[in-house]
């Protein structure tokens, strides 16, 4: 069963800002509503093949999962595996015409995954994953407007820096 979901947000800031701030995975617990902090396990191997270590936290449990870095291409996208391929999450970035970034989070729970579960859960298995589905679902979005919020904060008000009219200040006090 393929069990993949994927949302997109335009976001007000180059692809290459928007890719350095999700590729460092160091700072996920800003954006992520269920991953509270991310560590490389050696911070010299960041691209392919680079692992790091998430602690997510949810309303019914604690959690550390070890994660690898699968697809790692500047400004275009960064995925990774956790476990042993049991899902994969990524970001693909898609410059616009404007400057700014079309910004996909994607998620897919892989066949590996969905094995995992039958053989961990049994007859819970599907109830499990239909739980892991809709937190994927519910987290997307919320990730994504906090991850375009940051980026065009760090970007400035206009996406692609600071306005120089605005250093004038306002006329009006």
């Amino acid at each position: 069963m393929l069990l993949a979901h994927r949302e997109s947000v335009t976001v007000d800031a180059p692809c290459e800002a928007v890719y350095a701030i999700v590729r460092d995975v160091t700072r996920t617990g800003e954006w992520s509503p269920t991953c509270r902090s991310c560590q490389w396990e050696d911070p010299s191997i960041t691209g392919v093949g680079g692992r790091f270590t998430g602690h997510n936290v949810s309303p019914s449990r604690e959690w550390t999962t070890t994660s690898t870095v699968v697809a790692d291409d500047p400004g275009r996208e960064f995925v990774w595996g956790v476990g042993l391929g049991y899902v994969r999450w990524g970001y693909l970035l898609t410059p616009r015409s404007d400057g700014g970034c079309e910004l996909t989070h994607t998620w897919e729970f892989t066949e590996a995954g969905q094995q995992y579960f039958r053989e961990r859960f049994g007859e819970e298995a599907p109830a499990q994953v239909a739980v892991r589905t809709a937190s994927a679902h519910h987290d997307m979005p919320l990730t994504l407007q906090a991850i375009k919020g940051i980026a065009e904060r760090e970007a400035g008000s206009s996406g692609r820096g600071a306005d120089p009219a605005d250093a004038v200040g306002d006329p009006l006090g």
